[in-house]
């Protein structure tokens, strides 16, 4: 299955990774993959909390609008850089979890069961690629995953979890209903 980024062709933009200004946001520390195991130390950037020069740009202009608008909300970085090795780390860890949770026996499923359970957890975690053409869009520096929090430090609901295997984390998920919710609102003012 190709996705969406596989088809953009990909060329260096020479921009360095840059570390995000970490207090001008809200993070989790330690990192939720940091305590998982994932191994950021591999890559030479023992973090994942760095982007590229634009991206980086573009993330503290929305954080600025966000306070301009909203006082005392930040941007929440769940995640940006994550190295080709982090990224097998968390395919490998969401097949396990998957496995899991099927209560099934690692040693005793099929070739095919393996493949369909890779599948699944292929339509949410990019391929771990070392390939420069078809790299995941984390390991390049210019994709991240964010989410808000209000002024009291409560993390907004934003429908579903970050990295939640599931219908509601594809990106159209909720287009239909944000509709529907508005004319139920409008409908009830009436």
């Amino acid at each position: 299955m190709i996705k969406p980024y596989q088809k953009v062709p990909v060329q260096d933009c020479g921009e360095p990774l840059l570390p995000i200004p970490l207090e001008q946001f809200a993070v989790e520390s330690p990192h939720p993959y940091e305590k998982l195991g994932a191994p950021y130390h591999l890559s030479g950037v023992d973090s994942p909390y760095y982007l590229r020069q634009e991206v980086l740009e573009r993330l503290i202009t929305a954080q600025t609008q966000l306070q301009s608008d909203y006082p005392g909300w930040k941007i929440l970085i769940f995640d940006a850089y994550r190295p080709v090795e982090v990224q097998q780390f968390m395919v490998d860890y969401t097949f396990a979890e998957i496995i899991t949770a099927r209560e099934l026996k690692p040693d005793l499923i099929s070739a095919e069961e393996r493949q369909a359970i890779l599948e699944e957890v292929y339509q949410f975690w990019a391929v771990p690629s070392l390939d420069p053409a078809t790299p995941p869009p984390h390991s390049t520096g210019a994709a991240i995953d964010i989410t808000l929090v209000n002024n009291t430090g409560k993390i907004v609901d934003m429908g579903s979890p970050i990295d939640e295997i599931s219908p509601r984390s594809y990106p159209n998920h909720f287009a239909e209903s944000s509709h529907l919710v508005a004319q139920k609102y409008h409908q009830n003012r009436k």
